[in-house]
Parts: C-alpha cells; structure tokens; sequence
C-alpha cells in the first residue's frame, strides 16, 4: 500500500485552488512562525526561483503581515481576523487563516478576480484545515 504524506495532500489542494482561478501566481500555507508549510506555483509563475515571489519570502511576509493584522483587531476589539487583502497596481496577496497554527496565501496578479479568489481562498482554507488537523487522512 502507498503511504500518503500531509504534505503531498497539502500541495494538491493548493495546486487544486491554483487551478480553477486565472491570475494566480502561487500559493502557500505559511505558519505563524513563518515557515513554509506547503508551496504550489504554477509553471510559468517565478515562485519558486528566487525573486520576490518566492515561497520562503512570501511565507515571511504573510506570517508578519498576519501577526500586524491579528494585533491590530485584537487592539481594536473587532475580534479574530478572517482575511488579509494587500492589493497592489500590479496584483496582490490574500491571506486566509487554516486554523489557529497556519495561514494559506494566494498571490494573484492583476487580471485576477479578488472576490473569485477569495471565495476559493476561503474554501481551499477548510480543506486545508482539515488536511493539517489530520481529518483527511
């Protein structure tokens, strides 16, 4: 029988939600410590090279840009953070929390659909969430 890693089941979700939306240029699961958890970046995206999409920077910046987020809700009591949109000339990022331990991060260029993405953002989060809760398995 073939054994089955997390990680090969996390990658085929985020190769999944990269997929079925145009415009995105990777995608990771990021921990809160910032570490790459799982990366997935279409073939003619630089995500994986070493530019400034590549999944150890985004993962940082996404792990720091949450915490900033987190605490600014907290430190104006509008409670936990359900999404994180930075959106540039060029594209952008969103971010969604799996669960308490990781975040999942699109980065989308700006042919894409934000509220496209982030409803399969949102989605992919919860099978994400259950792969890392070990429910999938």
């Amino acid at each position: 029988m073939a054994q089955i890693y997390k990680t090969d089941l996390l990658e085929d979700a985020l190769r999944e939600l990269c997929h079925k939306l145009e415009g995105v240029q990777g995608a990771v699961i990021v921990s809160i410590e910032g570490f790459v958890v799982a990366s997935y970046a279409p073939r003619d995206s630089d995500m994986d090279k070493e530019g400034p999409t590549s999944s150890p920077q985004v993962a940082a910046m996404a792990a720091t840009l949450i915490a900033l987020g987190e605490r600014t809700l907290s430190r104006l009591a509008q409670g936990e953070m359900l999404r994180l949109l930075i959106e540039g000339n060029d594209g952008g990022m969103l971010v969604v929390p799996a669960n308490k331990r990781a975040s999942v991060a699109v980065m989308v260029g700006k042919e894409a659909k934000m509220g496209l993405v982030l409803y399969a953002l949102q989605q992919g989060a919860k099978s994400i969430s259950a792969i890392l809760e070990g429910e999938m398995i």
